[in-house]
């Protein structure tokens, strides 16, 4: 699930807002982003990290609280300093040192997708009302408006209902807005892709609704360009639990992918953790 969004999320990295690469989006490799050069191929960005700390907060056992996110948020990104991140809130992330000042400064009114690129793992929980609750209190850290928290629970939703197999991922939509009344969710996107959250949820849910393969997928992403390493990050962490889509990755995609200190193995790990600590329990 972990190792799916960082790939799509590295993936996605080389062609968001970056059009003149789209041609070369054909899954054989990690290209780099003309707009983001300190950024490498095969690198992931702030949509992986912060899932990676929400992830490693569920594993904790620790109180669901905003002190104990923000504490995540602050130590993931101090101990893997990367960029990627949106650059007000890079500049954020480096100025403070606790979770305290990250709460005391922060600035939570956006629409944008931060809160909704790093809920998939959420959707591990059992209870459905858990999942939603979670997800907001997540997303209300930094986006803390109707549509910054609806595309959050969409998206952790979006994740329970391929682990849990809930349905046929054609009637995603319809399952979605049974839960999440901010947007209609079972429409088909055939736009490009903005910075409010709801557009790379929708992008995201259409991706795995017409494709039959997690290639076709991360291909279907990354062409309704914009912010697509986010559409590619929710879809893929999604999609890889859908039993109606083959995981057809090539291999250079994971072999491509960073292997450091918190790359590659340490997320295949986490996965493992995160199935056996939650799904198991």
């Amino acid at each position: 699930m972990l190792l799916h969004q960082a790939i799509g999320d590295a993936y996605g990295a080389g062609f968001e807002y970056a059009d003149t690469m789209l041609p070369f989006n054909t899954l054989e490799r990690y290209v780099q982003n003309p707009n983001f050069k300190d950024l490498s191929p095969g690198m992931y960005t702030d949509d992986t990290q912060m899932a990676i700390g929400i992830a490693e907060l569920m594993l904790s056992g620790d109180a669901w609280t905003p002190l104990n996110l923000a504490k995540k948020f602050v130590e993931v990104f101090k101990r893997d300093q990367r960029n990627g991140y949106a650059r007000h809130f890079q500049a954020f992330l480096e100025e403070i040192q606790s979770g305290e000042e990250f709460l005391s400064r922060i600035k939570n009114d956006s629409d944008k997708s931060g809160g909704a690129m790093r809920a998939t793992p959420i959707g591990l929980y059992k209870n459905i009302e858990v999942v939603k609750e979670r997800s907001a209190i997540q997303a209300s850290l930094t986006h803390n408006t109707p549509d910054g928290i609806g595309a959050a629970v969409a998206a952790s939703l979006l994740s329970h209902y391929f682990i849990y197999k809930l349905g046929p991922k054609k009637d995603v939509g319809v399952f979605l807005n049974d839960h999440v009344k901010t947007q209609n969710w079972d429409t088909i996107w055939n736009q490009k892709v903005l910075s409010p959250g709801w557009h790379s949820v929708k992008a995201a849910i259409t991706a795995i609704k017409t494709c039959n393969t997690l290639s076709e997928v991360l291909k279907k992403c990354v062409s309704f360009s914009g912010d697509v390493d986010t559409v590619a990050a929710i879809a893929l962490s999604a999609g890889s639990m859908s039993v109606e889509l083959c995981d057809d990755l090539p291999s250079a995609l994971l072999h491509g992918l960073e292997n450091r200190n918190y790359g590659c193995d340490f997320i295949e790990q986490l996965d493992q953790l995160l199935y056996h600590s939650i799904y198991n329990k």
